[in-house]
């Protein structure tokens, strides 16, 4: 479960990026978070993962108390959650299979577990056949496809997609997006930070809007106006 309440977040330069937000994510959901430029889902993110700090309020992450949070704990958090972002972030010169290899011993992962799992990741996200192949060898759709199989490798509860169809056109966007719906449905909490409008109305699901560091909408509705 994911619980912010009451989070401030003020940077250095005088910045209020977060000014008493309030969000609750269960178990299970899937939840699109949408907003302008500037209206604080970034810095959500990065609390969300232990990056930064709030400068007030509570926040809960699978468990984890991350006002409370020690140094130490931050890599168990983060083997909860698997992110994705917009630029794939892929090693070029490394094989799809070696770029997950990369990731699993990054956390400390035993042979057994990489000869497991990575298999099971390729094959979920329909890349099987493409395990050998280089980044420069697979279109952004399979690229994208990757980074989600990397993200799902430490088995996490909970998927954070920061802006995941950016670089993509329309029809992999869809197929991108359908994608985590299918991983949802396997019951992993699914967090997408977009701003595309189409395509989150494409979706009957939960739909929170941020303005100015604040949650002005949550609810089933269409991105464009505020749900209720």
């Amino acid at each position: 479960m994911i619980r912010l309440i009451d989070v401030v977040k003020e940077y250095p330069n005088g910045t209020h990026a977060l000014n008493g937000l309030s969000l609750e994510i269960k178990d299970g959901e899937f939840v699109f978070m949408v907003g302008p430029s500037g209206s604080g889902k970034s810095t959500v993110i990065k609390i969300l993962i232990g990056e930064i700090e709030p400068s007030e309020g509570r926040v809960m992450v699978n468990g984890f108390s991350l006002r409370n949070i020690r140094e130490w704990q931050i890599p168990h958090l983060r083997r909860t959650i698997g992110i994705i972002f917009q630029d794939f972030r892929l090693i070029e010169h490394k094989s799809v299979y070696d770029n997950m290899v990369f990731a699993m011993r990054a956390v400390g992962s035993s042979p057994k577990e990489i000869k497991k799992r990575i298999p099971y990741c390729l094959e979920l996200v329909g890349l099987g056949n493409k395990a050998r192949r280089l980044p420069s060898e697979l279109s952004g759709g399979e690229q994208q496809r990757v980074a989600i199989a990397r993200a799902l490798l430490n088995n996490p509860s909970t998927i954070i997609a920061d802006e995941p169809t950016g670089n993509l056109d329309p029809a992999r966007s869809l197929e991108i997006m359908s994608l985590l719906e299918q991983i949802n449905a396997l019951g992993t909490t699914v967090l997408v930070v977009t701003h595309e409008k189409d395509l989150v109305n494409r979706f009957d699901k939960r739909v929170v809007m941020l303005e100015r560091g604040r949650v002005v909408g949550d609810g089933k509705g269409y991105y464009g106006r505020r749900p209720q």
